[in-house]
């Protein structure tokens, strides 16, 4: 068994067979690949990251720079998709960007299929391909079904493996780059992908080298065009609150627990294979348990365990999975792919009829902003769904588009950490010089009994205070406009 699993690759099938194998595949993995996006289009918006992608692509559209007067804790390359989406087909929908997310999924799929078909026959290329379109949606909805950072970032780590696996280093190393500016967590693959060029002897020939130089370069590219400190303080250094679980530590510890026991439950197909037939072989598909294990390490890395984070998983448990399947009798391959099939319908039920009450609150929020303000106006939301300006079509008063940028209440904080002096360093200099430069029409307090409210945040109190009236409430939101104007 252990030899069998860590046999090397074979080589790749005569090219006219492999064309007729792919005319097969591709088709069906495209068609899973729209079934298990559906739920994603019927939505407006799943979270509060495709909001704030939303906004921060409007912001960039209009001059916006990317960390100056644009900024987030992420590297750059997911918003510049969304501008890019929104250029080609406008902002007022995300539809755009669902359709490059069901692109996203079906590249991670025929890459994943790629290196199966490498390893273990053609057979096993269609399992990987399919078992992770499947468990693709085992995630609660909005985290599964939004087109965010955690998509986009998965087609760069499977390419960076499926480079990796034939020895193309520098393609290898500009995919892990790739993966870094979609989410810095996407990096972990580096961990598989350095393992195996250190395994293939490729140290000597170059091949190091030419893995750092992929990596490196395309990223002092990226922090060269936008602004180096800026890149490198809201991407790296500038994250240090944020990365703590200190005070929050029951509230992390149940999320951890639920989204891990969703997760299992989504990957029921999946699990049982991998545990019955590698057991015996833990060291077994080296590359495979260290890239699951790399990508493990990042889910943990922060102490918030937000269910999307899980995504990174998802890969590396389908193609353990499938080489698991190669060594059980063949109607073990039918249980995990009925079994993943059936939970998958589970997880596409729950996308298509779960409410989503948060949404409805900021649509309701947004259109009472829109009836008291002129689209001209700018306007401030305290709170953490930065959706509202986008449903409003509203411009932000501050670079900063959400409350927890200026309380680190960011990742439901609920401990004793939330406050101004717990926020991002430099932001409420930064914010007050905003607030005096171009006070925003209208201010509308989401906090709605949350630790970052007025009354824990002296610094909203007083921009309150000094020339603002309260005019009314949505929902637990109260909305106020200049003294004046109301």
């Amino acid at each position: 068994m252990l030899a069998e699993l860590l046999a090397p690759p074979r080589s790749g099938p005569e090219p006219r067979a492999g064309r007729r194998y792919w005319r097969r595949l591709l088709p069906a993995l495209a068609l899973l690949a729209c079934v298990t996006r559906l739920p994603s289009f019927t939505r407006p918006l799943w979270n509060p990251d495709e909001g704030y992608l939303a906004v921060q692509a409007r912001m960039l559209a209009r001059g916006g720079e990317l960390y100056e007067t644009v900024v987030d804790r992420k590297p750059p390359l997911v918003p510049w998709l969304y501008e890019a989406a929104f250029a080609v087909a406008g902002s007022g929908s995300l539809t755009s960007v669902r359709v490059l997310a069901v692109a996203a999924q079906l590249l991670t799929a025929a890459l994943l299929a790629s290196l199966a078909r490498r390893r273990w026959g053609d057979t096993a290329g269609g399992t990987a391909g399919v078992l992770y379109l499947l468990v693709s949606v085992g995630l609660n909805p909005e985290d599964a079904q939004a087109a965010t950072f955690g998509v986009f970032m998965l087609p760069c780590t499977a390419a960076a493996m499926w480079c990796a696996d034939r020895h193309r280093w520098g393609a290898a190393g500009l995919a892990v780059a790739a993966a870094f500016l979609a989410k810095q967590t996407g990096g972990a693959v580096l961990v598989p992908v350095v393992w195996l060029c250190v395994s293939a002897g490729e140290v000597r020939a170059g091949g190091l080298a030419r893995l750092g130089a992929g990596v490196v370069v395309p990223v002092l590219g990226v922090a060269a065009v936008t602004d180096p400190a800026g890149f490198l303080f809201w991407t790296v250094t500038g994250s240090g609150a944020y990365a703590s679980f200190a005070g929050s530590e029951i509230h992390v510890l149940a999320r951890c627990l639920t989204n891990t026991a969703i997760l299992a439950l989504g990957c029921a197909g999946l699990i049982p294979p991998v545990l019955r037939a590698l057991r015996p072989a833990r060291t077994g598909a080296a590359d495979l348990w260290l890239w699951l294990a790399a990508s493990a390490g990042a889910v943990a890395l922060g102490f918030h365990f937000f269910g999307h984070y899980y995504l990174q998983l998802l890969p590396p448990l389908a193609l353990l999975a499938t080489a698991a399947l190669q060594l059980l009798p063949r109607d073990r391959l039918t249980h995990a792919l009925v079994t993943s099939a059936c939970c998958c319908a589970l997880f596409l039920s729950w996308g298509l009829i779960a409410p989503r009450p948060e949404l409805d609150h900021a649509r309701r929020l947004a259109d009472e902003m829109a009836s008291r303000t002129d689209p001209r106006d700018r306007v401030l939301v305290w709170g953490i769904h930065p959706e509202t300006y986008w449903l409003a079509d509203r411009r932000p008063a501050s670079r900063y588009l959400t409350a927890g940028l200026l309380t680190n209440y960011s990742g439901g904080r609920d401990g004793p950490q939330v406050g101004e002096r717990y926020a991002v360093d430099g932001t409420w200099a930064v914010f007050r010089e905003e607030m005096t430069e171009r006070a925003p029409a209208l201010v509308v307090d989401d906090s709605r009994g949350k630790p970052y409210g007025p009354q824990r945040v002296p610094g909203l109190r007083r921009l309150l205070a000094a020339g603002y009236e309260e005019v009314g409430v949505v929902e637990g939101a109260v909305v106020y406009v200049r003294r004046g104007t109301g």
